[in-house]
C-alpha cells in the first residue's frame, strides 16, 4: 500500500510541470464480489456503494497511465445462494491503491466515444465480518474458522495482498477538458479468503478449545435454521478452494484536464519533430 502512495504523491508533484497531460479522475458506482458465498455475477441485490480518485497520465493518443484509491464494501449471504443449509455471511470493506495502463481504441480528443481496456497492478485491504444471533460484530479472520493458524499446515491469509485489475470501459467527451464514461473493472486475487471461506470443517472440538465458542458458533450456522443439522464432522466441505475469490467495480467515471492549453498544443509535442531544413 506504502508503495502505491508513494506513486500517487509522485503524480501530483507531477502535475504543477506538465499539468496539461493529467486528468483529475472521479469513479462512482458500486462494488461485488464473486466466491463461496456467491456464485453469480453482479447480482444487484448484494451490491454496495463504491467510490474513488486519481490522476491519469497522457503518454500519447492511445495510451494512459492512471493511479488513484477505490473505496467500496462486498457481501455475500448463503440466505441467496444454492448452499443455504450452511446459513453463511459475511461483510468486508475494501481499500485498494492502483496502478494501471490504460489502452485507448480511439483518442479520447479527436472521437466523441473512446472505448477502452486497461490493466496494471494493485494492493487491497479487507477485513471479513459478520454479526451472530444478537447483532454483535464479530471480524472473522482472528476467529479461525477453518483451522488457520493452529491446525498443522493451515496458515493465517494476509488481510492486505496484491490483485490484478483488468477491465474495460468507454468515455463520452463533454467538451475539451471534461469527459464522463462508464466502466467495469474485476480484480483478479491470490486469496480464496475475502469471504472467510475456502475448504473444510475444522474439528468441533479443536476449534472449540483453540478459539473458543464463538468460532464454533460462526464457522457453522445451519444450526440456527429451523430443522438446521448440527455442526458438520471434521473435514466436511465446506468451500471449494479450486477458484479464487474475486471483487469488482462497475459504475461512472468522470475526468477533468488540468492546467492550461489545448488538445492540439499537447498533441504537438507527441509528433515527430519538425525539419528544421
Amino acid at each position: 500500500m506504502k508503495i502505491i502512495f508513494l506513486l500517487f504523491s509522485f503524480f501530483l508533484f507531477s502535475v504543477a510541470t506538465k499539468a496539461q497531460k493529467f486528468n483529475l479522475d472521479f469513479f462512482a458506482g458500486i462494488a461485488n464480489y464473486q466466491g463461496d458465498l456467491q456464485d453469480n455475477i453482479f447480482p444487484f441485490n448484494q451490491a454496495h456503494l463504491a467510490g474513488g480518485a486519481g490522476l491519469s497520465y497522457e503518454l500519447t493518443d492511445h495510451f494512459s497511465l492512471r493511479t488513484g484509491l477505490t473505496f467500496g464494501t462486498v457481501s455475500a449471504n448463503d440466505e441467496y445462494g444454492k448452499n443455504r443449509s450452511r446459513n453463511l455471511n459475511f461483510t468486508s470493506n475494501i481499500t485498494e491503491g492502483n496502478l494501471e495502463l490504460q489502452y485507448f481504441f480511439t483518442p479520447v480528443h479527436e472521437y466523441s466515444l473512446s472505448p477502452y481496456v486497461f490493466s496494471g497492478i494493485a494492493v487491497y485491504h479487507f477485513d471479513p465480518y459478520t454479526k451472530d444471533t444478537t447483532g454483535q460484530k464479530y471480524y472473522l479472520r482472528p476467529l479461525s474458522t477453518e483451522g488457520e493458524g493452529f491446525m498443522p499446515g493451515v496458515k493465517n491469509y494476509n488481510l492486505t495482498q496484491i490483485a490484478i485489475p483488468f477491465g474495460a470501459g468507454v468515455k463520452l467527451n463533454l467538451s475539451e477538458n471534461i469527459n464522463v464514461g462508464l466502466e467495469v473493472g474485476f480484480r483478479k486475487l491470490f486469496t480464496d479468503y475475502l469471504d472467510d471461506v475456502s475448504t473444510n470443517y475444522v474439528d468441533e472440538s479443536l476449534l472449540l478449545a483453540n478459539r473458543g465458542a464463538e468460532a464454533v458458533e460462526l464457522a457453522y450456522r445451519g444450526n440456527e435454521l429451523k430443522n438446521g443439522k448440527p455442526y458438520p464432522a471434521a473435514g466436511a466441505k465446506r468451500g471449494s478452494p479450486k477458484a479464487k475469490d474475486m471483487y469488482y467495480f462497475t459504475g461512472f467515471t468522470m475526468s477533468f484536464r488540468l492546467g492550461s492549453g489545448n488538445y492540439a498544443d499537447r498533441h504537438s509535442e507527441w509528433s515527430c519533430p519538425k525539419s528544421v531544413l
